[in-house]
């Protein structure tokens, strides 16, 4: 399971789709707007993510990347405007041990947050609003 969506993001279908009778661990990660950035001047109150069209795909291609024979993963990334306490992203992994859960689930949302073409625009409370992150698409392999 994996998407790129303007739906809000469900936690429990998350983990309903890496459920496994041979699982015996699950490791789930949300990522949630904050009030807070180090480049904030002041208090964050919404974040606008905007993807390029192939996101969802390249999504899938990294959570391929990670999977394994004794891995179920799910993955999904929102877009749209977010306000505080908004979740962003979900991802959720099981295995056969938990070690393999953690290190699994890290390396997907490291390799999300590193790869995959989704940008955000910071809104603050009194208006001021920057994109955050935003990398050019050359260093994704994508054209606009």
């Amino acid at each position: 399971m994996s998407a790129v969506t303007a739906a809000p993001l469900d936690v429990a279908a998350h983990l309903d789709a890496v459920s496994h009778p041979a699982a015996g661990a699950t490791a789930a990660f949300i990522g949630t707007v904050r009030d807070n950035d180090p480049e904030a001047t002041g208090t964050v109150v919404r974040l606008d993510y905007s993807a390029h069209p192939e996101a969802e795909r390249l999504l899938a291609e990294i959570a391929a990347r990670c999977d394994s024979e004794d891995v179920r993963i799910a993955v999904s990334h929102r877009t749209g405007s977010l306000e505080v306490g908004g979740v962003a992203i979900v991802a959720a992994v099981s295995s056969v041990h938990r070690a393999d859960a953690f290190d699994v689930a890290r390396e997907v949302v490291e390799r999300v947050k590193a790869e995959l073409p989704v940008w955000k625009r910071q809104v603050e409370a009194d208006g001021t609003a920057e994109w955050v992150g935003l990398g050019s698409l050359a260093e994704t392999g994508l054209s606009a």
